[in-house]
């Protein structure tokens, strides 16, 4: 076995693991050489498909469907409905409700009512726009409002309770609440939902696919075609961004490349174009929160209600995940003496929400910010003094579901980023700017994220990963977990490297594939390193272990004293080269292959009682952001962002700097410019770039900091102490939204702004001209 199993070794004892490798894509990013589905050589023959919908209505009956101009039209080969499918039509991730095609009903507007496979796009796409679809149009449940007057719902409500919340609230000195509104935010990555399917003998299939979930991908494809699943294999290299918009939702688009290649016997690609896919795929679930706080004098909090209402759209997709998610962290890195955290899973006549950076975990603790900063307005106090005042202390407290906080580490990390921002000079020269400028007013906030990491669907915490070594020395790694731009592959590669004591160079890379690591989890929940990296590290120390016995014997020393380092094995005072040591390896007959495997030990989750451990750990981090903003016409510009997150011991300290400042950037979209209009039709109005603003270069603060936090690492049993940082940073962006709060409480101190989220300049100015009224 390896000699440090559970990854305690000294960081500055390490070779590959903890350095700033740079991304094993990067050259070929920058020269577009980096291959995506769309640039994968198309076999001979290959159809291209578009998808088909009715593009008036958002919700009736299907009267008559007329596709007798779309099968004539020039280049059509094929064109199929949910009558063509010959297995099960629903790509559901859950609990069904997720037709391929639409069966009788239109239930949003954008669902798939068939597919045109032609010889060229341009074919398939002036197709597809021949069909005569009638329905009989029903008015739309568009919004959260929507569904609560018709009380309809895609999954049962659910709730945490803590202490006697009622009683607690009855006896708080002070009260506070209202309503919160949080909007919801478009994936918008790079590479679009894209999907190649190849045929292959005895009805088997490949398909080649832009997904977080190559296992869910290969499920459900079998599942439509009727297949068994080892008839079918989900490949994916890379993609080009996925945030979660890739994790159920580009099943639907495997499926259909699949049933197009199986019904015509030719390869077929899907590849939605640019406002299709905006409006055929869920966003991030937008919330009303309905919320009431118990306060004492000082600002501590002694009670807290609340109810999440999230819309989830036609279907309930990842909504029960989701919406769960949000109420593990309606708490933040507060601890409620007593609380409710109740939530209702809305259904809409609109596309089903899904996955997105944070699973639901931004929107709760966008409240728990909303909280502290009202506190802070109606008491007139600092409110990074009343959030220090609310930090669950550094062990002994539970959160409202019960689970311990152990291992806080928010105190200390606070106080740094509070003295390297110059935070309390800086809240001076704010409240001075403020008193002589009456149009101009800034804002400062500094905000913490903890946040659990696991996937609260206990199963799902699982991974396993392939290693080869040669003969020649060289090492072939896959796991399941996909590469979307965050570095995965290569950190699972350093592990790998790291634990044969050879370089990066020697391991090779591969694409995940469900043909050679089986019964894989989404790569989702910021798991990827901590489950792919110990499962290949498990597999490699295997293999080590055989090669460290074949070397003992030959020097004569016990197993024990082997070590690998350099690109050599030592033992005793010999050494051999690691290449020369696999050839001998191999003339012994021994195996040089394994199969690793790794489930996160300890938690658990009961649902029905909300009782257990569902997080193996916390991860921690804090934003100190400066905005200014014009109160006549909303415009608003981040001044400042000053960033410190933990990480643990970074297995690359490049690649996690990368995404802590990237996640920043994406959540600042969400809460400041990203903006989600459907109209009373039930039709996404905002469905291209000319409608929908995400962030852009000239967005990112002019002085923009970042630092990992200097801790002493994570627990032992993570991999070399690492923490996750895929999700995590994206909750930073909230200093964003309680800075531009601060500076329109600057209007009227004592006056809690009407401030929604996002904080586009139309919210800005709505809430600027309320702070202003009698």
């Amino acid at each position: 076995m390896s000699p440090d199993p559970a990854g305690l070794a000294d960081a500055a004892a390490l070779a590959v693991v903890g350095r700033p490798l740079v991304h094993d894509s990067a050259v070929k990013h920058v020269q577009g050489a980096a291959a995506y589905i769309d640039d994968i050589a198309e076999p001979a023959r290959t159809l291209q498909v578009v998808p088909g919908h009715a593009p008036s209505a958002a919700r009736g009956r299907i009267l008559s469907l007329d596709l007798g101009r779309v099968r004539a039209a020039s280049g059509v080969v094929a064109v199929l409905t949910a009558a063509d499918v010959p297995g099960i039509n629903d790509c559901s991730p859950s609990v069904g409700g997720d037709p391929v095609f639409a069966e009788g009903r239109i239930l949003f507007h954008g669902q798939v009512v068939f597919a045109v496979a032609a010889e060229t796009r341009d074919q398939a796409r002036r197709a597809a726009r021949l069909a005569v679809i009638e329905v009989e149009v029903e008015t739309p449940a568009v919004t959260v409002d929507d569904a609560l007057d018709r009380n309809t719902e895609v999954l049962p409500p659910y709730e945490f309770r803590k202490g006697e919340v009622a009683s607690a609230l009855e006896a708080s000195p002070a009260r506070t609440g209202g309503t919160f509104r949080i909007g919801g935010q478009e994936h918008f990555y790079l590479e679009g939902q894209a999907a190649l399917a190849v045929p292959g003998e005895d009805g088997d299939m490949l398909v080649h696919t832009s997904t977080q979930h190559p296992t869910e991908v290969q499920h459900i494809t079998a599942k439509v075609l009727g297949l068994p699943d080892a008839a079918v294999v989900a490949e994916c290299r890379r993609m080009g961004g996925g945030f979660g918009g890739k994790e159920s939702q580009a099943t639907q688009w495997a499926v259909i490349a699949a049933l197009v290649a199986r019904a015509t016997g030719r390869p077929a690609k899907v590849r939605l174009d640019r406002d299709d896919d905006m409006i055929m795929t869920g966003k991030r679930h937008d919330f009303r929160v309905d919320w009431e706080a118990g306060h004492d004098a000082d600002g501590r909090l002694t009670a807290v209600d609340v109810a999440f209402y999230g819309r989830c759209g036609y279907s309930a997709d990842l909504s029960l995940g989701v919406n769960d998610r949000t109420m593990f962290h309606a708490d933040n890195a507060y601890n409620y003496p007593a609380a409710r955290i109740h939530s209702r899973r809305l259904l809409t006549d609109t596309v089903s929400n899904t996955a997105f950076r944070g699973f639901g975990g931004p929107q709760g603790t966008v409240f728990a910010e909303r909280v502290m900063d009202e506190i802070a307005v109606r008491l007139g106090l600092d409110p990074l003094i009343v959030r220090k005042r609310n930090f669950y202390a550094p062990a002994g407290d539970t959160t409202p579901y019960g689970m311990p906080v152990e291992d806080n580490i928010i105190h200390d990390l606070v106080a740094e980023l509070e003295r390297t921002s110059d935070y309390w000079a800086r809240r001076e020269a704010v409240k001075a700017f403020n008193a002589s400028s009456h149009i101009l007013k800034k804002g400062l906030a500094l905000t913490p994220v903890k946040f659990g990491i696991s996937f609260t669907l206990i199963h799902l915490n699982q991974a396993g990963a392939l290693v080869h070594v040669y003969s020649d020395g060289s090492i072939m790694v896959n796991h399941g977990g996909t590469e979307m731009g965050q570095g995965l592959y290569l950190k699972v590669a350093q592990v790998v490297a790291e634990e044969f004591g050879v370089g990066i160079e020697r391991v090779k890379i591969t694409a995940t594939t469900t043909a050679k690591v089986p019964n894989t989890s989404p790569t989702a929940a910021s798991s990827g390193s901590d489950l792919n990296g110990m499962a290949a590290k498990i597999a490699a120390g295997a293999i080590r272990a055989r090669m460290a016995a074949v070397v003992a014997a030959e020097f004569d020393v016990p197993a024990g004293e082997i070590r690998f380092r350099d690109g050599r094995v030592f033992g005793g005072n010999a050494s051999i080269g690691f290449a020369d040591l696999a050839k001998k390896a191999y003339l012994a007959r021994v195996q040089l292959s394994e199969a690793g495997f790794y489930k996160t030990p300890e938690i658990h989750w009961d649902r029905p009682t909300a009782t257990g451990r569902p997080f193996f750990y916390f991860a921690y981090g804090a934003s100190c952001t400066e905005v200014t903003v014009d109160t006549l016409t909303g415009e608003m510009r981040v001044d400042r962002a000053d960033l410190l997150h933990d990480v643990g011991q970074s297995l690359n300290p490049a690649l996690d700097i990368g995404q802590i400042e990237g996640a920043f950037v994406q959540g600042m979209g969400w809460l400041t410019t990203e903006e989600l209009v459907f109209d009373r039709a039930g039709r996404l109005r905002t469905h291209a770039p000319s409608t929908y603003k995400i962030p852009t270069a000239s967005d990112v603060p002019a002085d923009f900091r970042t630092a990992l936090f200097e801790s002493g690492g994570c627990r032992a049993d993570t991999i070399y102490r690492s923490k996750a940082v895929g999700e995590p940073p994206l909750m930073l962006a909230n200093s964003v939204l309680s800075a531009v709060f601060d500076a329109l409480a600057a209007l009227r101190p004592g006056r809690v702004p009407p401030l929604h989220a996002p904080a586009t300049p139309e919210a800005i100015l709505t809430a600027a001209k309320a702070m202003r009224s009698d």
